[in-house]
């Protein structure tokens, strides 16, 4: 399979996943399976389907990306990042719930302050991972170079160190889905980056934000830490599987970084054959539903390519013009 299709698959299968559970985000199983019945939704509604801000940011980063390419620098990306962030913000389609934590920052961002003082340094939410993927479909991208981009992106908004090392472990979990590793090899090899990683410092991309803690590896420690937890309760629930019931009990609720990464994959591996179910499966739960079935999305568009996903789709989604030149080569 050629890399370009796992890219254009990884891309629409992030808006579909999207799409798909933006009516569901903010209900419980109960009234989910009583509007769409037993499994969940399966199709997307209206059309265009409507995305909310997971697609718009990833989108964000995604044209951040294409600005600088190939000169993948902190000093060239910060800039473009906070111009697209800010543009995101303050524009009439950011109109989909967004979090708070991304507005409050991209509020000091507009404001022009250093974006070490505006980001949110307590926050670990989803909003730092949700729209990393666009860094992790980059062809040939060092690992060093992914790394710093997937946190400094992340720092922006969330300072928090679980927010940075999610953030990172989302980017290369999808780089390697591209690259053709199996989904099911995806936990332990994270959790191999954990180990090694757990104690790195990006200086050159994170600037003097570590002085929240006692020294720079203190603070980066508790990141990985806490991402290698909830992979460790990944595991543990896929020796144990239990496909009827909410996916969130197995991994948490996803509003939080490492949990929307654990709960994703737990949806993308559990289903990895039928990446509909697996979105649908994503869509039927009690947490951060369009955030799990976007990452589950592109972690599967990554694994099978654009056809994943049914053809009437593709046409049907919001911003379809944009991400299909985004899955074009620089």
């Amino acid at each position: 399979m050629l890399a370009m299709d796992r890219v254009a698959g990884s891309l629409y299968g992030l808006a579909f996943g999207d799409a798909l559970a933006r009516p569901t985000e903010f209900l419980t199983v109960a009234k989910i399976e009583e509007w769409y019945g037993p499994t969940g939704p399966s199709d997307l509604e209206g059309d265009p389907a409507l995305v909310t801000d997971d697609t718009q940011m990833a989108l964000a980063v995604a044209w951040s990306l294409r600005d600088i390419a190939p000169n993948y620098t902190a000093a060239a990306l910060e800039p473009r990042l906070r111009e697209r962030f800010v543009e995101w913000a303050y524009s009439p389609d950011n109109n989909r719930a967004p979090g708070n934590t991304c507005m409050r920052a991209c509020a000091g961002l507009r404001a022009g302050l250093p974006w070490g003082e505006a980001t949110v340094v307590s926050s670990k939410g989803c909003g730092a991972n949700m729209r990393v993927t666009p860094i992790g479909l980059i062809p040939d991208l060092p690992y060093e170079h992914l790394a710093g981009m997937s946190q400094l992106q992340a720092a922006m908004t969330h300072g928090h160190p679980t927010a940075l090392a999610a953030s990172e472990l989302t980017a290369l979990a999808t780089r390697l889905l591209i690259d053709g590793m199996q989904l099911a090899d995806i936990p332990t090899t994270l959790l191999h980056r954990c180990a090694l990683r757990r104690e790195v410092y990006l200086h050159d991309w994170l600037g003097s934000l570590w002085q929240t803690a006692s020294t720079p590896s203190a603070f980066i420690t508790q990141g990985w830490d806490e991402c290698a937890a909830a992979l460790h309760r990944l595991q543990e629930a896929l020796t144990h599987p239990d496909d009827n019931t909410d996916a969130c009990l197995a991994t948490g609720e996803g509003w939080i970084a490492e949990e929307a990464l654990a709960t994703a994959l737990y949806c993308a591996i559990r289903h990895h054959d039928n990446p509909v179910t697996a979105i649908t499966r994503a869509a039927r739960t009690s947490g951060d539903s369009d955030s799990i079935a976007a990452l589950a999305g592109a972690f599967l568009g990554a694994t099978h390519g654009l056809a994943a996903w049914p053809t009437t789709w593709i046409n049907r989604i919001e911003y379809a013009d944009q991400l299909a030149a985004l899955s074009q080569p620089v």
